[in-house]
């Protein structure tokens, strides 16, 4: 392909992407003319837009689009002029030419050469059809329009102000790992704490050192009389003076970087969310026109309001967004709205009005769809029910307005006698009831006689960052989605009651079924320890089939950037998606739904374990070992062995964390490897043996080094036990651990 193709071609794919918005700006101000034809800045808006077109047409060489820009552009000039009203004849016309532009663009370069005369059969039809709504009188259409100055609903949808920021295209790919970068950077930016605290420790016992050196002095005549012991201790406390003051500067130094560092994090994250999120009005680009095409189309009059347009949105909530909307709306239009006599005779205008709005409402994205129609008919639906055997006429006769309207929502239910290409098939609300539990949300109507109907979307802001409750399981993090968790409850073993083989507890008045949270999740037995069970209840999108989870304690709630699991794992059961915590350890985001499945079956199959007490005492004798590693593979792996063993494991990512983990806790041994960042295997077993308080702590390396050079270091610096990952196998090990600490051994 020669240089000059390569030139059109990126020419071509300029233009497509200008005619994008400019159509958009055409067709959302066309549709604001056709209610006040005489308001000069949308009349400029208009004509700009067609300008822009016919300009950046001629550059490319699509002549078609050059002759009806060219004809749109003559036809609103004549409007500004005054020589010209524009009446729905017209606007008809010169949507005509907006959707031919589109034709016109969205043709690949490849096969755009069809567009480049200007006498094409397509534009001599649109310049006929323009030419005829010129030339016809227009009709009285003051009767079901409002006054011109209060006509222009568009004010809440307005078209972007001149100076507004420029919008810059970039792939969602690359948003994605940008907000994960950003929640890594915002994690590491909280590791520099520990070193502060140390450093905080080192200067605390430096002074202690000082004071100590100075009581010596003062008890200690014979040091002061002899003239060089005097000199040493006077060289000490001099040195430790010293000392102190620049380990000061240095902590405050530090803590203040720590402080920058941390606010930089911080601000990274916020603006990377926020290059997250688009405005609500990029999922309702063409509604407005479907709508009044729609009414048009079925003889009715209606407008779409739209609110809340700028509201920020996260973009995959938005791409999920388009379609149920659409299905809505066009309920709206064709069961809602009535025709202009009806109206008329119930005292309403003769044009409907249906209203889209966005909002941010308690952390969450409110969405509500209503319009002024004649409402829904509950005594309708209860035939429809009765005549499709969804339940018998007694039955059906002792549900309420609002269970009624919830059968709308079931898989091809419709009041549609009669299948059209509008509607009938009953898969719209369906479809809009999966779109909102897919992303953790809900979707409710409410509908009056006479008085219209409203849909309302409850959806979480962004898909990106979840917020959650954190709770500890068989020695793992999990986090569950606040919005699908109905309750927590300590619940202590007075409360609980069996039946028939099933664990109970009353919450709120409502019997919940007990299940353990290790069973489901890690497939172990119901163990528990303590006097009183942490439950996480979770049920259905609409509160059904609740079940207590036991788990073993409770986190904090906190916010999680989501992260994609690897698509070669599969779907992972239970596993919707992983996350690191603010101290950069993975946690696994249950999958609600998945889970209540796995609940329902094993209850089905007679699987689910009651939960059985374990005693505390003897669970707190276990051996306590630490596993350093920076390998998660490694990691985990040396802790479910160990674990099934019978020892209690805690894990550390690096030396750094081995070494903090030690200080604040009591461990029988340490199992670690050599190289890892921040602090290395060899410098962890060197400080653990020079500290008069840890060094009998028995430690075993295990590492990939299996030279015996590398082996001596390892033993000379400390360790107990030098064990290679090549030779790595589950007895080798667990005989090791036996033999350093005792304890079980199978």
């Amino acid at each position: 392909m020669s240089n000059d193709s390569l030139r059109d071609l990126s020419l071509h794919d300029l233009f497509r992407m200008e005619a994008d918005g400019q159509r958009q700006t055409l067709t959302e101000n066309l549709l604001a003319l056709e209610r006040n034809p005489t308001a000069a800045a949308t009349l400029e808006e208009c004509m700009r837009a067609a300008h822009s077109l016919k300009g950046a047409a001629r550059i490319v060489g699509l002549g078609a689009a050059v002759a009806v820009a060219h004809s749109m552009e003559d036809c609103l000039v004549e409007a500004q002029h005054g020589r010209l009203r524009l009446h729905r004849g017209i606007i008809d016309a010169l949507l005509r030419g907006v959707d031919l532009l589109g034709q016109v663009a969205d043709t690949p370069a490849e096969a755009a050469g069809a567009w480049a005369g200007e006498e094409s059969a397509p534009v001599l039809e649109f310049r006929a059809a323009l030419a005829a709504a010129l030339a016809a009188p227009a009709a009285d259409e003051t009767a079901s329009l409002p006054a011109a100055a209060d006509a222009d609903a568009s004010a809440h949808d307005a078209p972007p102000e001149e100076g507004e920021e420029r919008v810059l295209r970039i792939a969602a790919r690359n948003l994605h790992r940008m907000l994960g970068l950003a929640s890594e950077a915002l994690v590491e930016s909280r590791w520099l704490d520990p070193y502060i605290r140390s450093l905080a420790r080192v200067k605390e016992l430096q002074r202690r050192s000082a004071l100590a050196l100075d009581r010596l002095s003062e008890r200690n005549a014979g040091l002061a009389a002899d003239p060089s012991s005097a000199e040493l201790l006077a060289r000490a406390q001099a040195d430790l003076a010293e000392g102190q003051r620049l380990l000061g500067e240095r902590v405050a130094a530090l803590d203040a970087f720590d402080r920058r560092l941390a606010g930089v994090a911080h601000g990274l994250y916020d603006q990377a969310l926020a290059s997250h999120m688009r405005p609500f009005a990029d999922a309702t680009r063409g509604f407005k026109r479907m709508v009044r095409d729609l009414a048009r189309e079925l003889g009715k009059e209606a407008r779409l309001e739209i609110v809340g347009a700028r509201t920020p949105v996260d973009r995959d909530v938005l791409a999920r967004l388009e379609a149920p909307l659409g299905h809505l709306l066009r309920n709206a239009v064709d069961h809602g709205i009535e025709a202009p006599a009806q109206r008329l005779a119930r005292g309403k205008p003769a044009e409907g009005e249906i209203r889209l709005e966005a909002h941010h409402v308690s952390g969450r994205l409110e969405i509500k769809i209503g319009d002024d129609g004649q409402g829904i008919d509950a005594e309708r639906i209860r035939r429809a029910v009765i005549a499709r055997g969804l339940a018998d006429e007694d039955t059906a006769q002792r549900f309420d307005h609002d269970e009624l309207l919830e059968f709308l929502f079931l898989p091809g239910f419709s009041l549609r006698e009669t299948v059209t290409d509008i509607s009938g098939r009953g898969v719209g609300l369906d479809a809009v009831q999966n779109m909102a539990k897919q992303l953790h949300g809900n979707v409710r109507v409410f509908s009056q006689p006479d008085q219209g109907t409203r849909f309302q979307l409850q959806l979480p802001l962004t898909t990106s960052v979840l917020r959650a409750l954190a709770v500890d399981i068989a020695g793992e993090a999990y986090a569950f989605p606040l919005a699908r968790i109905v309750a927590t409850a300590l619940v202590s073993r007075e409360q609980l009651r069996s039946l028939e083989g099933r664990q109970y507890f009353e919450l709120s008045g409502r019997e919940i079924g007990l299940v353990s949270a290790r069973q489901v999740l890690e497939g172990g037995d119901g163990a528990t320890a303590g006097a009183q069970l942490p439950v996480v209840v979770i049920g259905g999108a609409h509160g059904e089939h609740l079940y207590g989870l036991a788990v073993d304690r409770f986190g904090s709630v906190v916010e999680l950037v989501v992260q994609a699991l690897d698509p070669r794992l599969g779907k992972v059961k239970d596993i919707a998606a992983g996350a690191l915590l603010d101290d950069g350890t993975p946690v696994l985001i249950v999958d609600t739904d998945d889970l209540l499945r796995s609940i329902e079956r094993l209850v089905a199959t007679g699987h689910l374990a009651q939960l059985r007490h374990q005693d505390s005492a003897a669970a707190a004798q276990r051996k306590r070992v630490l596993v350093v590693d920076d390998s998660l593979t490694v990691r985990e792996l040396q802790r479910k062995l160990i674990e099934t063993g019978g020892y209690a494991v805690e894990v550390a990512v690096d030396g750094m964390d081995g070494w903090n983990a030690l200080r604040l806790g009591r461990f029988d041994l340490v199992v670690t490897d050599i190289d890892m960042p921040r602090m290395d295997g060899i410098e962890l077993v060197e400080l653990i043996k020079k500290d008069p308080h840890l060094r009998e702590l028995p430690v075993m390396i295990v590492s990939y080094k299996d030279r015996e050079e590398d082996r001596r270091r390892g033993l000379d610096a400390g360790a107990d036990f030098y064990l290679s990952k090549a030779g790595f196998d589950e007895d080798a090990l667990m005989q090791a651990v036996a033999d350093l600490i005792g304890g079980p051994l199978a």
